[in-house]
């Protein structure tokens, strides 16, 4: 039994120490200065750079500008890119990485759910998304449920959620109206089976948050007052009341949408419309609201009801009107390989270039409250960035590497990285990551 036992945490230990080698050689590299030269750089905030240089030092954005404006530093390693494309990280507002199985509960508000204790790190499908160039992600609950829980902000590198979270970021509160959230299954007998049902039960649960915040701050002013039992859901309530939570709201056709509206103009939440197929018929009253929209392009039209009015359009109208977009991918709705040509297909459609490539990195980012650290090629920014062999809205360029705080996580001239580009629907499935070592997935 010693010996069993010896074995076993000489085993722990051997893997403990491995964890640590890679924890060391991700801080070495991203404390490392690196310099990417001969760049066409789209730093978003500005105009296109061509021959631009890009100098990252510890993990941020230390230099950009055109190669003669630019000093690179001695020590640092140069990567000459060639005249290769060079932009921020994309920024997908709307995603289900990491949750398969795990999306909606089933019961109608469940505010006090957190995304965060579902998450798995290791879903291969992460690096999918990597290989497509995203390098942050609101990951959120499903919208089976009115209320469905609490959302977590990524960076997609790291071995635990823990260390994907992005520093700081307190995450959305997911919501959803229209068909999905009313019952059916083993609830079809139960509410909401209504639209009245699921505006009224969304107004009560918030109701009930002003009340119990009301009881802890009488209990605070007054030794005499008990204070009310503790409820998670009632405080994450408190917290999109306060703003300091945004709500992210699956929404669809006008009447849905308008229906959100009246609860925001009724309790003053923060608020991302997301997916908004139809939101292009109300682009005039949420341009005079300043909305926030995250868009999808491609939603199962025909396959849904509520997406039969999906169009090409939709995103160039909203441009058109004044609002700033986002685009998203919903994962799996749309792999997130395919982001990009999401952003194309807005081209197509009518919207500017400069809009578009807006869509899936600077505007996204404030969304998420993370527009001072990510979503262009700033001095100071997180160096998340993806480099691509040509125009990032043709359907022949191809993602190259993609770059984390730093840190090289994806490079399409690696086999085992490049069969998450390449292969089919379902190449999280049959191609996970192989270890050059062992032949085991990691």
């Amino acid at each position: 039994m010693v010996r069993h036992l010896s074995a076993a945490l000489a085993g722990a230990l051997s893997l403990l120490l491995a964890g640590v080698a890679v924890a060391q050689a991700a801080n070495q590299a991203a404390n490392q200065t690196t310099a990417f030269t001969n760049a066409r750089l789209l730093p978003i905030s500005q105009a296109p750079i061509d021959n631009g240089t890009l100098v990252v030092s510890d993990g941020r954005i230390a230099a950009i500008g055109p190669a003669g404006d630019v000093s690179i530093p001695d020590e640092a390693t140069v990567i000459d890119l060639e005249g290769q494309v060079l932009m921020p990280g994309i920024v997908d507002t709307h995603s289900h990485l990491g949750i398969l199985g795990d999306t909606n509960e089933g019961r109608p508000t469940t505010p006090e759910l957190r995304i965060l204790d579902s998450f798995w790190a290791a879903d291969p499908r992460i690096k999918v998304a990597v290989s497509g160039g995203i390098t942050t992600a609101n990951v959120m609950p499903g919208s089976g449920s009115i209320m469905s829980g609490q959302t977590i902000y990524i960076k997609l590198r790291g071995d635990t959620v823990e260390d994907m979270l992005v520093p700081g970021s307190v995450g959305g509160l997911k919501m959803a109206n229209g068909e999905n959230p009313k019952g059916r299954g083993e609830r079809a007998s139960k509410p909401p089976s209504t639209r009245m049902a699921i505006a009224a039960m969304a107004r009560q649960k918030f109701y009930d948050a002003i009340a119990y915040g009301e009881k802890k701050a009488a209990a605070e002013k007054s030794r005499k007052v008990d204070p009310p039992a503790t409820d998670l859901g009632l405080e994450a309530l408190l917290e999109v009341l306060d703003g300091s939570r945004v709500v992210h709201h699956h929404t669809h056709r006008t009447d849905d949408i308008m229906t959100v509206l009246r609860l925001q103009d009724e309790f003053g939440f923060r608020l991302v419309l997301q997916h908004g197929v139809e939101s292009w018929k109300l682009a005039d009253e949420l341009a005079s609201r300043d909305a926030n929209v995250s868009y999808i392009l491609v939603d199962s039209p025909g396959g849904k009801q509520e997406a039969y009015n999906a169009s090409l359009e939709g995103a160039a109208k909203l441009e058109a009107a004044g609002l700033d977009i986002a685009l998203h991918s919903d994962d799996w709705i749309i792999d997130s390989r395919f982001l990009l040509r999401a952003a194309a297909l807005a081209v197509r459609g009518g919207m500017s270039r400069e809009g578009a490539l807006e869509a899936l990195t600077i505007n996204p980012a404030r969304m998420m409250d993370l527009g001072d650290r990510i979503g262009s090629l700033e001095v100071g920014k997180d160096a998340d960035l993806v480099i691509l062999d040509g125009d990032p809205l043709s359907i022949y360029t191809h993602v190259q590497q993609t770059w984390i705080d730093g840190v090289k996580e994806y490079d399409r001239s690696d086999p085992n990285d490049r069969l998450y580009a390449t292969g089919g629907f379902r190449v999280a499935d049959r191609y996970p990551a192989l270890d050059d070592q062992a032949g085991e997935g990691r």
